[in-house]
């Protein structure tokens, strides 16, 4: 028979929440093993005796049919003598040092789905169904270990029925923490905006979907929040919505019945369908067909749209009774959190919504919608939120370290990042830190990770910038704190994210803005990464005066008069070759800018590619105010051609320490263009093609083979796109960030990878 032995496993990663625990019981009593398995706040402890052959089985089998959304990070094994387990057993879960993996929340599974429109079934449009394959899990845990008396569903005893499930190990609940079914679970309710409940259950559940079918503005609790929903074929609906939102150009997210539906309205990739149907069902940003019947302010003058399919029971349900795309945008106003509870909602969204559509499970915290773009072969997160938080960022430090260290990222996209036993956990999507309310939200996701993973931190890092809110938190803390350079920490992240360290890189950090080491705005940085901690600025954009500072960012108008001043200095206001540029301006204001520019008053340099892109954006007539950030870049990306040819405007560097790209003959190339009435189009095709010529430039120039490309200017698939694929054609290696977002949202990332390489 063999000598029997007895294995002790700690097994750390993503192994809670997945069916971790019966998937070791079903494979210990197939393979005759004896011995126990637990939650920790650790992990999952196992012991396990048997013959040897039995344990090689067990361990083989353990890595290779682990369920599907596991991650086994990493597994410790220490072989001990048998002490006689009678069976195998899941023991009760221990507490102990909170380094457990938490599960994001995850899209319903093919098998709940089936259940709920299955008429004979007893989870038939039950709007919470859920099992240990999918649906909540950040959002409803307290506390580690993720245990049922941790969750918000903690006040919902489960019935006979469900409890049995619960304890069966043969079926696909067992030990399924937010188990629950009509007679036992949460429930629906339908309220008038102003609270008052209507209907309960599947009555509330038709009146929602009357009231979407008619044209009202619906407000729904969903798994992390509130959703705004409106029929997206409504013209009128739509417009109310814009309006009462306060939100007049940015684009909605439409959420759609299938697939079929999707790919009727949008052209789908192979990698745009998996990303749609994947567990974590972000918003994917898909290129409209010629004119879908989609109502054209749902993404005005946009030829993409970010689509969702339903991820939750409660929405597959609503899409199928309307069955027709629906506008699903966040439930706040604009600069504002997220709502989660259903007397706050009344309160913040009354003024928006026409009714609501609620129910009685709390939200723990807020999470957002995931928001990815295929670009370059990859699917890019831009807003890392439900569905991929809190997992951390998979990264290899070269020298493990114990430092608690807590990021509290930028002030546009923030988030926070927070580092334990060298793993670094990075929160949603947070947003922008423009109101008192996002500041709140702000503080509250800090709390809640200090709750969950019982997270004490040793010190704080925080962006250069001395005025964000994020900053001063930083330094309220009475800890010891860093400030991190904010395009060095994009490239860190980028870094990180590629294990990165062994060679020299050039490192392209392109954004809008970011507090300079010199007291300027940066934003079109050159970088160079020498292991093993180096970071210099080698090189950037030439300069130029952005009047009234900060208005610049939501007026492209004022980054068109800079870059005309810093060419054509005090003459400008008289010569007739600018004046159809300075139209924009009333007189009154050319005057108080004229003498602003003069005397250097709240013009701040610039050497930003975002501001460089909302100029051109200007002077091509496209966009002279901005209603949000980014949509000048954005238009102008727009006017792409579908095949651009590879002409460009000159770019030449000056040769002077750090180097520095002379934008000014492209300007006045492309401004000879607009004057010779050159095709929109064309215009935009060799702006771009001279910033990506220029990274190859400057490459070759300082001997460096790897290039690493990041900040929120490469959510330009184009500029993206065609410069990793030229810059590979020339022999370079190019890294992006793919996991962590190339924009703001990624900067938290950065600073705590920057402070363990500098401590």
């Amino acid at each position: 028979m063999g000598q029997e032995i007895r294995l002790k496993l700690t097994i750390r990663g993503l192994v809670q929440g997945v069916g971790f625990r019966p998937f070791i019981y079903r494979l210990a009593t197939e393979l005759g093993v004896r011995g126990w398995v637990n939650n920790s706040a650790a992990g999952v402890f196992v012991e396990v005796e048997g013959r040897e052959v039995q344990l090689k089985a067990f361990l083989r089998r353990l890595e290779e049919e682990k369920p599907g959304r596991s991650r086994i990070d990493e597994l410790e094994t220490v072989t001990l003598d048998p002490i006689g387990y009678p069976d195998f057993t899941i023991r009760a879960s221990v507490t102990g040092e909170k380094t457990a993996l938490v599960l994001p929340d995850l899209a319903t599974c093919p098998d709940c789905l089936a259940e709920i429109f299955d008429p004979h079934n007893r989870r038939f449009h039950y709007p919470f169904t859920n099992c240990t394959h999918c649906g909540p899990r950040y959002t409803i845990i307290r506390a580690l270990p993720y245990d049922r008396p941790h969750t918000t569903m903690a006040g919902f005893p489960m019935c006979p029925d469900c409890e049995a499930e619960y304890h069966n190990e043969r079926d696909r609940r067992f030990h399924a923490q937010p188990n629950a079914c009509p007679r036992c679970g949460p429930q629906l309710a339908f309220w008038t905006k102003e609270g008052n409940v209507t209907t309960q259950g599947e009555e509330a559940l038709q009146q929602a979907i009357h009231a979407l079918q008619t044209g009202q503005i619906l407000a729904v609790k969903g798994l992390g929040g509130f959703h705004l929903m409106a029929d997206a074929q409504n013209a009128r609906a739509i417009t109310q919505l814009r309006e009462r939102k306060r939100r007049p150009d940015k684009p909605f997210a439409v959420m759609y019945p299938s697939l079929a539906t999707v790919k009727a309205d949008c052209w789908v990739s192979p990698l745009e369908a998996e990303l749609l149907q994947s567990p974590e069902a972000p918003i994917v940003l898909l290129r409209k067909r010629p004119q879908p019947p989609l109502v054209e302010a749902v993404a005005p003058l946009n030829p993409n749209l970010g689509v969702m399919l339903p991820y939750t029971p409660l929405h597959h349900l609503l899409l199928q009774g309307v069955n027709r795309p629906l506008v699903a945008t966040s439930g706040n106003l604009a600069n504002e959190p997220i709502c989660t509870d259903e007397g706050e909602a009344v309160q913040r969204l009354g003024g928006i919504a026409d009714v609501f559509l609620v129910h009685n499970r709390p939200i723990v915290r807020a999470v957002d919608d995931s928001v990815v773009r295929e670009m370059a072969g990859k699917g890019v997160i831009l807003r890392r939120a439900r569905g991929y938080a809190p997992l951390p960022i998979p990264t290899r430090f070269p020298v493990p370290s114990e430092a608690k260290i807590l990021g509290v990222g930028a002030h546009l996209k923030n988030t926070v990042a927070v580092c334990v036993r060298d793993q670094v956990f990075l929160s949603q999507h947070i947003g922008d830190l423009e109101t008192p309310q996002a500041y709140g939200a702000f503080r509250e996701v800090i709390e809640s990770f200090q709750r969950l993973y019982e997270f004490t931190p040793e010190q704080v890092i925080c962006d250069l910038h001395p005025d964000y809110l994020s900053s001063q938190y930083a330094r309220d803390q009475g800890l010891p704190w860093q400030g991190i350079q904010h395009h060095c920490a994009h490239i860190w992240a980028v870094l990180a994210e590629h294990n990165l360290w062994d060679q020299s890189v050039l490192g392209v950090a392109w954004d809008g803005t970011g507090y300079g080491l010199d007291g300027t705005i940066w934003g079109g940085e050159f970088l160079r990464f020498d292991p093993p901690h180096h970071l210099t600025r080698i090189a950037h954009l030439r300069p130029f005066p952005l009047p009234g500072g900060d208005r610049a960012i939501r007026e492209p108008r004022r980054s068109a008069l800079g870059l005309l001043y810093a060419i054509g200095g005090a003459d400008l206001w008289q010569n007739p070759a600018y004046r159809s540029f300075l139209e924009p301006f009333s007189p009154s204001e050319q005057s108080i800018l004229a003498t602003s520019l003069a005397q250097g008053l709240n013009c701040p340099l610039t050497s930003s590619i975002g501001r460089l892109f909302d100029g051109v954006a200007s002077l091509t007539k496209l966009c002279q105010k901005a209603s949000f950030e980014g949509q000048g870049a954005m238009q102008f990306e727009f006017s792409l051609p579908e095949h651009p040819r590879a002409e460009s405007y000159p770019l030449p560097w000056r040769d002077i320490s750090p180097l520095q790209l002379d934008w000014h003959p492209l300007i006045l190339a492309l401004l000879e263009d607009l004057k010779l009435n050159i095709p929109l189009s064309e215009v935009s095709a060799k702006f771009h093609n001279s910033l990506i010529d220029s990274i190859g430039a400057i490459a070759q120039q300082i001997g460096v083979n790897r290039i690493v490309l990041s900040g929120g200017c490469f959510q330009n698939k184009y500029l993206l796109e065609t410069g990793v694929t030229r810059l590979r054609e020339q022999g370079f290696q190019v890294y992006f960030p793919v996991v962590c977002p190339p924009n703001d949202g990624g900067i938290a990332f950065g600073q705590i990878v920057a402070a363990r390489f500098l401590e």
